[in-house]
């Protein structure tokens, strides 16, 4: 019976001892399990993170930065050298026309106060201290009114013809960067189709991978030169309207001028 009473205390034993062994390697495969599983979540994060910066957008500078390099280096400066020097030209004869406008109805009521008062030299004087090519004309023509007032009208026609040829000027230059900034797309766009069809030679076979280059970098560079042509047209057209516009007033100031000066004589 003490047997029997012993065999069944050490079957106990074992049978708890494999038990909790058996509970500890469980809890430890679940621990491992739970360990490998956060690890492979934080791998995924990193990975969807990484795919997410990726494929994030650029800044509009990088990206500008990436299409010159793709569009080559040699024509895509020369497209920029045209882009830079015509808005240079552009932005100078803005600030030059915008400094030789003048209001045309104040100067010509001073000048006309100023014969009434001081002569001749006060008008001179007034034309002197007013800045723009209307002021200049009208001193031309007041320097001359001893000689009649033909000999005025003549020398302000005269003057004022080389008054808008100061005005016109640098737009022949903006008008070639014009032409020349698509002119030079379009030279880019060929080379790079006959650098296409130099690949397809060379293999023997029509690959998209292998001509997409070349056509890329055609395109690229005939974009870039109609952008710098239309951001240069409009530049050039308001400026021609601005020349328009002072040419208007400098006729129409001209008219008014000749006739206050054939009052002034009346009265003298």
């Amino acid at each position: 019976m003490k047997k029997l009473f012993a065999f069944f205390a050490v079957f106990g034993m074992m049978t708890i001892g494999a038990s909790t062994m058996y509970a500890q390697d469980e809890t430890e495969a679940q621990e491992e399990q739970a360990v490998e599983q956060t690890v492979t979540e934080e791998v995924a994060d990193e990975v969807v993170t990484e795919e997410v910066a990726a494929e994030a957008p650029k800044g509009v500078h990088k990206q500008i930065k990436a299409k010159f390099i793709e569009g080559g280096a040699i024509f895509m400066s020369f497209v920029l050298l045209c882009l830079i020097f015509g808005l240079a030209l552009a932005i100078e004869r803005i600030i030059y026309l915008n400094l030789a406008s003048t209001n045309t109805k104040k100067l010509l009521q001073n000048i006309e106060d100023a014969l009434n008062e001081g002569g001749v030299e006060g008008a001179k004087e007034v034309c002197r201290n007013t800045r723009g090519p209307v002021a200049s004309i009208f001193y031309q023509g007041l320097d001359r009114i001893d000689e009649g007032v033909e000999v005025v009208e003549k020398s302000v026609v005269s003057y004022g013809s080389v008054q808008m040829g100061l005005l016109e000027k640098g737009l022949t230059w903006i008008s070639l960067f014009i032409a020349l900034a698509p002119m030079l797309g379009f030279m880019g766009t060929v080379i790079g189709m006959i650098e296409a069809f130099d690949k397809i030679q060379a293999m023997g076979d029509i690959s998209a991978t292998a001509v997409a280059g070349g056509i890329k970098v055609a395109l690229i560079t005939t974009v870039s030169g109609l952008i710098v042509a239309i951001i240069l047209q409009v530049f050039y057209n308001y400026i021609v309207s601005k020349i328009d516009g002072i040419v208007n007033t400098m006729e129409d100031a001209s008219i008014s001028l000749l006739d206050i000066l054939v009052k002034y004589n009346m009265k003298k």
